[in-house]
Order: C-alpha cells, then sequence, then structure tokens
C-alpha cells in the first residue's frame, strides 16, 4: 500500500510536506491550518464532479493526514528529523479524516445564508463570479444560473445588465448564446426554477410539521420513555389500591 510521502508524490508533485500545503519549515499553527482549509477545499470530494470524486477522496485524505503530523509535535519533530511519516500511528485515520474536516466549519443556518446572500449580492465576489460563469459557459445563462449563487427569475435581468456592461467595456467577448438567446430556452429555465422553489418549499413544510411534531411530543426516544413512566405509574396506582382493599387482611 502507498505511504503518505508516495501518495503526496502522486496526487502533489512533492514528498515535502511543507512544499505541499505552502508553508516554511517553520509554520506556525495558525499557518498550517490555514493553508490545510485552502488545500483542502479544492479537492473536498462534496465539490467535485461525480467521476472526480474517488481521487478527491484519496486527495483529501493524504491532505488530513499531512494536517494531523504537522500539528502534533511529535509526529512532526519524527518527520522534521528523518523525513518519515507513521502510516501505521492510527488505523482509525480513515474513519477519521471528514470528522476533522467538519472542525472547521459549524452548521450553517438558514440566517448564515441569507446573512451571506445580503454581502453577496451587488459584491465584487459576485460580479468576479458573473464573469467566471459567462466566459465557463460562453454565454450560456443556463450554465450561469449553475454557478452564480442566488441568481434566479428576479435577479436575472441585473445580472444580465452587468455581463452587457462588460461587453460594452471589452473585459468579455460577446457571445451569440447570450445576446440572442431563444425565448423557449429561456421560459424552460424559468419553469423550472418554479418547480424546483415549489418543491423546497414542500420540502421545507414537511421538515417544519416535523420539527414542531418532535417539539410538542418530544423525540421518539422520550415519548417511549413518557409512555413507559405513564405505565409504571399506572401499575404502582393498581398495587396501592390493591394493599389498600387487601392489605389488612390474611
Amino acid at each position: 500500500m502507498p505511504s503518505t510521502l508516495d501518495l503526496g508524490e502522486r496526487f502533489f508533485g512533492s514528498r515535502d510536506v511543507y512544499e505541499i500545503f505552502k508553508v516554511n519549515k517553520n509554520a506556525q499553527e495558525g499557518e498550517i491550518k490555514k493553508a490545510y482549509y485552502k488545500l483542502s477545499l479544492k479537492v473536498h470530494p462534496d465539490r467535485v464532479s461525480p467521476n472526480e470524486k474517488a481521487e478527491a477522496t484519496e486527495k483529501f485524505k493524504v491532505l488530513s493526514k499531512i494536517y494531523s503530523v504537522l500539528s502534533d509535535q511529535d509526529k512532526r519533530a519524527l518527520y522534521d528529523e528523518q523525513g518519515l511519516i507513521d502510516d501505521d500511528d492510527d488505523p482509525a485515520a480513515d474513519v477519521k479524516w471528514m470528522a476533522m474536516w467538519q472542525k472547521f466549519f459549524k452548521p450553517i443556518t438558514t440566517d448564515d445564508i441569507e446573512d451571506f446572500e445580503k454581502a453577496y449580492v451587488g459584491s465584487e465576489l459576485e460580479r468576479k463570479d458573473i464573469k467566471e460563469a459567462y466566459l465557463g459557459g460562453k454565454g450560456c445563462l443556463d450554465y450561469m444560473s449553475q454557478y452564480v449563487p442566488y441568481m434566479g427569475v428576479k435577479s436575472e435581468p441585473r445580472i444580465i445588465e452587468a455581463v452587457q456592461s462588460m461587453i460594452a467595456a471589452g473585459e468579455v467577448p460577446e457571445y451569440k448564446a447570450f445576446t440572442e438567446e431563444p425565448k423557449e430556452k429561456r421560459n424552460r429555465r424559468h419553469r423550472r426554477e418554479t418547480k424546483e422553489l415549489k418543491e423546497a418549499k414542500a420540502l421545507k413544510r414537511k421538515l417544519d410539521t416535523r420539527k414542531a411534531s418532535n417539539s410538542g411530543g418530544g423525540s421518539l426516544e422520550q415519548q417511549i420513555a413518557q409512555r413507559r413512566s405513564e405505565r409504571e405509574q399506572g401499575f404502582n396506582s393498581l398495587l396501592d389500591r390493591l394493599a389498600a382493599k387487601y392489605g389488612n387482611e390474611k
């Protein structure tokens, strides 16, 4: 089985973990963590196409292993002194690579999404994304709608206007797919979005109903415990009644 250093050379072109992370040998923990975060974002299995997922997973594991070495004083010292990484020191490493990644993130809430949208819409980052999506799809608005966050029926005129200004300024070429988009193609895109919105609302209602049900009656475990307690109370009450009735009889 290839070692971590072998895989580092195969996937990242180097056996030097500092070179792979693009940090110097004296890098502090914060620098190493930031480097791991940036690199792993590029190869995260959930951020690549299905046909790239298997290789991305292996790359992700390598980066996580390197991070576990550089963030551990003893493992890092061994590597610095002898250029070695002990691949047998943690038999559960394959299980923990995603858990390590999850330390960087908190659960995403609806408020987080809304706050990001407020900051994103109209920003330079959005303009950059619009430009890249326009060039990547050669003007195809269907393509752009998949790669520009929050692009939809309502925001489409604003995004089209932004692209038109880029064309006028000579920043991007003029593609017929953009300037001469057939009306039926636009209508199909809008119908698809309407359908997806309906499905999303239906799913949200279902989740809200389930959440309300759980909050009202508690979780399944809580409901079972409550029923057990009620049965025990009823049984004890029955014993008390029997004792009161027959307790004084021989």
